[in-house]
């Protein structure tokens, strides 16, 4: 798929390629969950309804903002790792959300200007502005797709027009696996997934996890209610192993995503056994 010569770019050509998700965009006085994930990164995205939802989080689980910021530079650390250490120049991100000030193909493309990035959310607001902000349609794409739909967004043609499957691809499922219910059928997302990537690539994942039985279904609570369905699933940390199978983990394993790589002189706050958020980097073989 090709833009046509002199084709506007932006806000403009979604409004003029009829993406912009009307019922989402004028429904501000209900949570959106891209706008609560902003308002906890300290974006600008975000309206009083998805305050007001974030701010009851909070009152559950104070950590809840150091914990979202936490994820967001582990995804982008994992990235930098992965090209640089790893030679990896391929990244297929899930759960997008809202952009941010720095995205994985900024992070890739920085160390190798060729690295192609393809972005997928199924929620329309992200995707409009990740289409307006980040999508230039030759390194990197955007489409919607949600973790449930990750094995067929692996052999659509878009992507493959992208993303060379002979070659070693990253695929990340930072903070995007909450709406799936249990980690038995996100186990068997991650396991499709596996079976669809070349040897050499790479498995990104990580979920939020609360040890205090009570925290879990109290944020559960305030999540799902926030979204107005299923969704904001909270695990233990011993069902967040079972993402990976037999896969062998790149170092230091499964751990807080606050203490993945991270350099002694910028060290992030972690979360604790009441809220933190806890993944790993599988390699594939």
């Amino acid at each position: 798929m090709q833009r046509a010569a002199g084709a506007r770019t932006g806000w403009g050509a979604a409004l003029e390629l009829g993406r912009v998700p009307q019922r989402d965009a004028l429904d501000v006085a209900s949570p959106n969950r891209a706008r609560m994930s902003n308002y906890l990164l300290g974006g600008k995205d975000h309206y009083g309804a998805d305050r007001e939802a974030c701010e009851r989080l909070l009152e559950v689980v104070p950590s809840a903002r150091a914990v979202a910021v936490a994820a967001q530079q582990f995804l982008l650390r994992v990235t930098s790792h992965l090209a640089r250490g790893h030679g990896v120049r391929q990244f297929i991100v899930f759960g997008v959300g809202l952009p941010t000030a720095v995205g994985v193909h900024h992070v890739a493309q920085s160390i190798d200007a060729r690295a192609h990035v393809v972005y997928a959310d199924d929620d329309p607001l992200a995707l409009v502005h990740c289409r307006a902000l980040w999508e230039d349609w030759r390194r990197t794409v955007v489409q919607r797709a949600g973790p449930l739909e990750a094995g067929d967004l692996l052999v659509d043609s878009e992507v493959r027009r992208v993303i060379d499957m002979r070659l070693p691809v990253a695929v990340t499922f930072v903070s995007a696996l909450h709406s799936i219910p249990g980690p038995v059928a996100a186990a068997r997302v991650l396991e499709e997934v596996v079976g669809l990537l070349p040897p050499g690539s790479f498995l990104v994942a990580s979920h939020l996890v609360s040890e205090e039985a009570l925290v879990r279904r109290r944020a559960e609570a305030v999540l799902q209610q926030a979204v107005g369905g299923p969704g904001g699933h909270v695990w233990a940390r011993s069902e967040v192993v079972s993402l990976f199978g037999s896969l062998r983990l790149l170092m230091p394993g499964l751990v807080d995503v606050s203490r993945w790589r991270q350099s002694s002189d910028r060290v992030v706050a972690g979360g604790s056994s009441a809220w933190s958020e806890y993944g790993a980097v599988a390699v594939v073989t």
